[in-house]
């Protein structure tokens, strides 16, 4: 290796990495404030809560290397045209092509590295991480209790309106539905306001509520009684149920049992995936189609009916060839037929509409992990140019328009993915998007660049203009 390449290459390294483990504490930190809700409060060691940032941490990858990649390159080639050093490389007959080798090089191996990590380590940590996540959550119950929606707790299913205290431990407009041995919910419980009590020591949870009502739905063995609905119900003015939680407790935080995301998937293992989704949705509908044809009765029309068959002649409607009451339950029938094909069609809408939604994250996260490759070397190709266009180094203006670019490309992409969940645009098209993109403006940055060329030819956009203006002033001259 040379020394200029030495030189380039040992810059641009040291940079790299002060800023990637910037740029990886920063978003370390994000994680934290993020999940803290779910570590706070669990009395958890320090190792979990280390294990718990080290399988997060991986994720984070597809966000920082990418950004790390930009800003590095634009600083780097930015300091080098702020000091001259591009100036005395091109008198020496070196481009900046040439001067781009050894690090054309080192993005290369970068990039595969990227993917082998998206492929193998990602995966692999989305899976430690969410299971993680999941056991800790089993920790504390009462923490468990989320606002506004139904949480699983013991043999009930509570709902708060809100929390409050400095432990979350005042509760209002409590909902419990409690479960029962063969499934269901017979009892239901509402309360204006409850108080959980307990303590880290016993493996019973108390849940105190104040001013209520208690419903309880009276099984009937007698058909014709059934219809009646029994119930009983009363009031009380405070009430205390007590939640073995010993199950809770009890929890194994190396438990590995949850397994259902795309995230967690490699390539191999995401197009099986794919496959057998994909051939699993298409059987569902054409054996749906089958079934709204059956039971549209459009079967029976060629064993019920024959070509010489023929009808007199009906002014209005063909309900006139029958009496009121036969007419009448033909049309009730019909109404009937007809709603029930709507309510199954509407069902199944909504559960195609669920499954390609699934199938679509699929496709997404098996091209997420080619797309983090190809990133890394088009943001590349986008930051060296453009510092060495804008000729400034440093943490100031790079960072700037590092972070405009970067903000730009991940939006774009975020928008796209989302847009390709519900199928608005192809999922292979949501993801490469962003990367599509940024691949012309590399290569504008790189002609420019190359061509000692400015940011924008303003220049080129007011000449005509500032022609015509001279022309116009002639003409008036001549005139005068």
């Amino acid at each position: 290796m040379k020394i200029l390449d030495r030189y380039i290459l040992v810059s641009y390294l040291k940079t790299f990495f002060t800023v990637f483990i910037i740029l990886m504490f920063i978003f370390v930190l994000q994680t934290i404030w993020l999940y803290i809700g779910e570590l706070a409060g669990k009395d958890l060691d320090v190792e979990i809560i280390l294990k718990f940032l080290l399988y997060f941490s991986p994720k984070l990858i597809p966000l920082v290397l990418p950004l790390s990649i930009l800003l590095t390159s634009i600083m780097v080639f930015g300091s080098f045209a702020e000091n001259y050093e591009f100036a005395a490389m091109k008198s020496s007959g070196i481009s900046l092509q040439r001067a781009m080798r050894s690090l054309t090089f080192f993005i290369l191996l970068l990039s595969g590295i990227a993917f082998f990590f998206a492929n193998n380590v990602i995966p692999a940590s989305e899976f430690k991480s969410i299971n993680l996540r999941k056991n800790i959550a089993q920790l504390k119950p009462a923490m468990a209790i989320s606002e506004g929606t139904f949480n699983d707790v013991g043999d009930f299913n509570i709902k708060v309106e809100d929390k409050t205290g400095e432990n979350d431990q005042f509760l209002n407009d409590v909902i419990i539905h409690q479960k029962t041995a063969r499934g269901g919910n017979l009892t239901v419980i509402k309360a204006n306001r409850g108080e959980l009590v307990g303590s880290t020591d016993s493996d019973v949870l108390s849940l105190i509520l104040f001013d209520g009502n208690y419903y309880n739905d009276i099984p009937q063995n007698d058909p014709s009684r059934r219809a009646n609905k029994p119930f009983a119900k009363s009031s009380f003015e405070k009430h205390t149920i007590n939640i073995d939680i010993s199950d809770f407790n009890d929890v194994d935080l190396d438990d590995e049992n949850y397994k259902n995301s795309q995230n967690m998937l490699k390539i191999s293992e995401l197009t099986q995936s794919i496959d057998s989704f994909s051939t699993a949705y298409n059987q569902e509908r054409r054996k749906f189609a089958d079934v709204i044809y059956t039971r549209s009765g459009a079967t029976q029309y060629n064993s019920n009916f024959f070509p010489n068959d023929s009808l007199p002649e009906v002014d209005n409607s063909i309900l006139e060839l029958y009496d009121t009451e036969e007419a009448l339950q033909i049309l009730n029938l019909s109404i009937g037929s007809v709603d029930a094909l709507v309510s199954t069609a509407n069902i199944k809408k909504q559960e195609f509409k669920t499954s390609t939604k699934q199938l679509n994250k699929f496709e997404i996260a098996l091209h997420e992990k080619y797309v983090l490759a190809f990133a890394c070397i088009i943001l590349f190709f986008v930051g060296a140019p453009l510092g060495a266009i804008i000729r400034k180094g440093g943490m100031g203006l790079p960072m700037v328009i590092a972070i405009l670019i970067f903000l730009t490309y991940h939006f774009i992409g975020i928008f796209a993915k989302n847009s390709a969940e519900d199928g608005t645009i192809s999922p292979v098209l949501a993801a490469w998007l962003s990367t599509l993109i940024m691949l012309p403006l590399g290569v504008f940055f790189t002609y420019r660049a190359t061509t000692d060329q400015g940011l924008l030819a303003f220049g080129n956009l007011i000449r005509p203009i500032s022609k015509q203006l001279k022309k116009l002033a002639l003409i008036r001259k001549e005139k005068k």
